[in-house]
């Protein structure tokens, strides 16, 4: 039985969504950025060949696990780029706040 092109795209995408959450976990951002742009390249492409080919009710339903397993993947990614975002935000709070202590004394002292 050969599989049909929207099955071998969601594949594919749970695929790149997998190496995504392990770049996600390992604190690969370059990498994450990558697969993501391939991941919105696949959906683009994915859109027309998902509305013209008709699964039967085996495929749908394996369409259907892929699609959890991939929002699975995604929440995932979100939960780890979430803490990646707060920790980046707070090292920026402090640099931002050790400019402002710096022009305040050179400000006052001409430092």
């Amino acid at each position: 039985m050969s599989t049909s092109k929207p099955i071998q795209n969601y594949e594919l995408l749970s695929t790149l969504m997998e190496q995504m959450r392990e770049a996600a976990i390992n604190g690969k951002w370059e990498q994450l950025i990558t697969l993501e742009q391939k991941c919105s390249d696949l959906v683009v492409k994915m859109k027309q060949t998902d509305i013209e080919e008709v699964l039967d009710n085996d495929a749908r339903q394996h369409k259907t696990k892929l699609i959890s397993k991939i929002l699975s993947d995604d929440s995932d990614i979100r939960n780890h780029t979430q803490t990646w975002m707060i920790e980046l935000q707070t090292i920026t709070q402090s640099i931002n706040q050790s400019i402002r202590q710096g022009q305040k004394l050179q400000d006052k002292y001409g430092v």
